[in-house]
């Protein structure tokens, strides 16, 4: 029997959709809860051999809330101590939008985390400047808001330089990180901070931002990330070498595709 014209489309466009909504529903049931803990070497300019092997883990973008359960932020807590990390650092937005219905519960689910050189964190654009860092501050966590803080590891200094979203200025950077240590960090949520680190030549910047590859496409690549200098890994400017979280939470959308939730811990090495 002849297939009519209509009757074909319609079969197609059945077939688009299926083909759209089958990975959406795999990433929405199963992809975002699935967290990865990543391994990752990271060769850093200027790292004193006294450091070599120094291990730092990271927790980004948890975005705790509706979508992003207690549950789903702890499985990093607890595949990141399992590591012992010789120091950790948050990456910021523990929630979305702000919403302090969940800043005690963000700050509870990070509580268990803790390490020899001390637990760190920065804010994201989705953080309040007072309640957010608050609760991080009575769970033993040290924000650093436009601020630098000095430690004392294996007899060398190590600077943790650490930013607002919202501070973008190099000028302003620049001030943070005047005399500072050889061993240096600047952790700033936003990958693009990058230009800055390499023009003040910052040899490692710790980030997250989810906002670019939550859902990653076959051939097109991360969806809404074309601003974004690095995604996800790490990526090498000049002698400043970046690495990017690809977060625990979700945002917009509760969906993760081919961008699975991950904690990582980072072994740092003389480059």
């Amino acid at each position: 029997m002849a297939v009519s014209r209509r009757a074909l489309l319609k079969t197609l466009v059945a077939g688009g959709v299926g083909a759209i909504a089958a990975p959406g529903a795999y990433g929405f049931l199963y992809s975002r809860h699935e967290l990865e803990l990543t391994r990752a070497t990271i060769p850093v300019w200027d790292l004193p051999p006294a450091l070599d092997g120094l291990r730092v883990g990271l927790i980004t973008d948890t975005h705790r809330g509706r979508w992003v359960s207690h549950d789903d932020v702890a499985r990093g807590v607890d595949v990141l101590m399992r590591e012992h990390p010789d120091l950790i650092v948050l990456g910021g937005d523990y929630v979305t939008w702000g919403d302090r219905a969940f800043v005690g519960p963000a700050a509870d689910a990070l509580a268990p985390l803790s390490a020899p050189h001390g637990v760190f964190a920065i804010l994201g654009n989705h953080d309040d400047d007072h309640d957010m860092p608050a609760a991080l501050v009575r769970k033993g966590v040290q924000v650093l808001k436009d601020a630098r803080t000095r430690l004392h590891v294996r007899g060398e200094p190590l600077d943790l330089v650490g930013i607002r979203f919202w501070t973008k200025r190099q000028s302003d950077i620049a001030a943070l990180v005047r005399d500072r240590a050889p061993a240096t960090i600047l952790l700033a949520h936003d990958p693009r901070r990058l230009v800055e680190a390499a023009a003040l030549n910052i040899p490692l910047v710790l980030s997250g931002h989810t906002h670019g590859g939550q859902v990653v496409l076959p051939a097109l690549g991360p969806v809404a990330a074309r601003k974004f200098p690095v995604i996800e890994g790490t990526a090498l400017r000049d002698r400043t070498r970046i690495f990017v979280s690809r977060g625990v939470g979700t945002i917009y959308v509760p969906v993760r595709l081919n961008c699975p939730p991950e904690a990582a811990i980072l072994t740092l090495q003389p480059a």
